[in-house]
C-alpha cells in the first residue's frame, strides 16, 4: 500500500480529545472558543488536548475567526493530509472511495465483481481499487471502513453464514484489511453504512432517527436510533428482505419462500421481467431479450419508465409489498425519515408513490403526519461515505 499504508498510527490519548475530533469531523472548522464551549471545558484543558492532537498531527490550527470581543481566537480543524478508505462491496460490484477526515469523498472508483467469487477474489480487486484511489488523493491513511451484502459481527469484524456469500463464512476480514493498510478497519452491513451515509451527508443529515431500506439484488434495512446504528444482538437488525409475505410464494435464496426479496429484489424483476417477455405481455422488453439475450431489473425500470403497461404493473406491485412492510417498520420505530436508495431505487417516483401510498394508508396518522419518505440523496456514494464515518469512529477513538 505504500507509505499511506506504513505511516505510524496517530494516538487519540483521552475521551476529550476523541469528542474534539468528532466535533470537527462534523462541523468542519471552529474556533477554539466555540470549541470549548461545546465540549464543556475550561481553557486551559482546552488548550493542552489540542496542543497533544496537533502534536499528532491530526488537527491544525488556522487563520484568526472573527472577533467575539477581547483576544480573536483561531480556526482549529483537522489535517488536510488525513485520509479514510470507504468500501461497499454489493452483489454484483465494488465501490472504493478516498475521503479526506470529514469523509468527503475525494477520489472513487467502481468495477462489476461478483461477491460470490469468494473473499480471496473480491478483497484483492477491493486492495487494488483501493491503491489507485490513494494515488489520486494522496496521504496519511488513518481508517478504513466495508460495508459487506449480508450477516456481519461487527465486533469480529466477519462475515456470519451470509446467504449469497459462499466462502466468506467467518472470514477475518477485519484483521486481513488491517494487516494490509496498517490501519484500523471497521466491518459492516451494507446497509448500516448507507445509512450512516445518508446521515452522515445525504438527504437525512443530521437526523437521529431513520431508517434506509436498500433495495437492491437483495433487500435490507439500516436502522439509526438516537444516532447510532442499531444492529440487534447477533448484528442482524433490519433484515427485512427475508420477511414472509406469503407462505406460497416464490422460491427465495435463502431458502424459503415468499421472502419480500423472493417478489421485489433484483433478481426477481429480472425473472419477472423474463416471463413478461417471453409471455408477450410487454413488447418492449421482447425486443430487449431478443437483442441482448437477457434481462435486468434496470430494463424493467427502463421499460416501466418508458410507458409500458406490464412492466410498471410489476414495479407498482414490488413498490406496494416493499410498503407493507416499510410500513410495519414505522409503526414500530416512529422514525424521522425513511430513505429509499439501491440499484433498484433507479425505478424513481413509481416506486416512491406506491411505498408512500402503502405507509400512508397503513401507519397511524401520527406517525406519517411529518414524516418524509425521500430518494436517497447520495446514490452509490452512500455505502463508501458511511463506510470512512465508521472508520471514523475507530480512527477517532481511544480505543485501538
Amino acid at each position: 500500500m505504500g507509505a499511506a499504508g506504513t505511516a505510524r498510527q496517530p494516538r487519540v490519548g483521552s475521551r476529550q480529545q476523541a469528542d474534539l475530533l468528532a466535533l470537527l469531523r462534523d462541523e468542519g472548522a471552529t474556533s477554539r472558543v466555540a470549541l470549548g464551549e461545546r465540549v464543556g471545558l475550561p481553557r486551559a484543558k482546552l488548550t493542552a488536548e489540542l496542543g497533544k492532537l496537533v502534536d499528532t498531527g491530526l488537527v491544525e490550527v488556522g487563520g484568526p475567526a472573527a472577533s467575539r470581543g477581547g483576544r480573536r481566537s483561531n480556526f482549529v480543524h483537522l489535517a488536510d493530509d488525513l485520509r479514510l478508505l470507504g468500501v461497499d462491496v454489493g452483489a454484483t460490484s465494488i465501490t472504493v472511495a478516498v475521503t479526506d477526515g470529514r469523509c468527503e469523498v475525494l477520489a472513487h472508483l467502481s468495477e462489476e465483481c461478483a461477491v460470490r467469487e469468494g473473499p480471496v477474489a473480491v478483497l484483492g480487486r477491493v486492495t487494488a481499487l483501493a491503491e489507485q484511489v490513494l494515488a489520486q488523493a494522496p496521504g496519511r491513511l488513518i481508517g478504513a471502513g466495508i460495508g459487506l451484502p449480508g450477516p456481519v459481527s461487527f465486533r469480529d469484524g466477519m462475515p456470519v453464514a451470509p446467504p449469497i456469500m459462499p466462502g466468506w463464512d467467518r472470514y477475518p476480514v477485519r484483521d486481513e484489511l488491517a494487516g494490509k493498510w496498517g490501519c484500523p478497519v471497521t466491518v459492516d452491513n451494507d446497509v448500516n453504512v448507507m445509512a450512516l451515509g445518508e446521515r452522515h451527508a445525504g438527504v437525512a443529515r443530521s437526523l437521529d432517527d431513520l431508517i434506509f431500506v436498500k433495495v437492491g439484488t437483495g433487500i435490507g434495512c439500516g436502522i439509526v436510533l438516537g444516532g447510532r446504528v442499531y444492529r440487534g444482538v447477533a448484528g442482524t437488525a433490519g433484515d427485512i428482505g427475508h420477511i414472509r409475505l406469503d407462505d406460497f410464494g416464490p422460491a427465495c435464496v435463502c431458502g424459503e419462500v415468499g421472502c419480500l426479496e423472493a417478489y421485489f429484489g433484483g433478481a426477481a424483476l429480472a425473472r419477472e421481467g423474463l416471463t413478461l417477455a417471453r409471455s408477450g405481455r410487454s413488447t418492449l422488453l421482447a425486443a430487449v431479450l431478443e437483442e441482448r439475450g437477457q434481462l435486468t431489473a434496470e430494463d424493467v425500470g427502463m421499460a416501466a419508465r418508458s410507458g409500458d403497461f406490464a412492466a410498471a404493473s410489476l414495479v407498482r406491485e414490488g413498490g406496494r409489498r416493499l410498503g407493507h412492510v416499510v410500513a410495519s417498520l414505522v409503526s414500530f420505530l416512529n422514525p424521522g425519515m425513511v430513505v429509499i436508495g439501491g440499484g433498484v431505487s433507479r425505478l424513481g417516483h413509481s416506486l416512491l408513490a406506491e411505498v408512500r401510498g402503502a405507509v400512508y394508508r397503513r401507519s397511524l396518522p401520527l406517525a406519517t403526519g411529518n414524516l418524509p419518505i425521500v430518494l436517497s440523496e447520495l446514490g452509490d456514494l452512500a455505502g463508501v461515505t458511511g463506510a470512512a464515518w465508521s472508520a471514523t469512529d475507530r480512527a477517532f477513538s481511544t480505543v485501538t
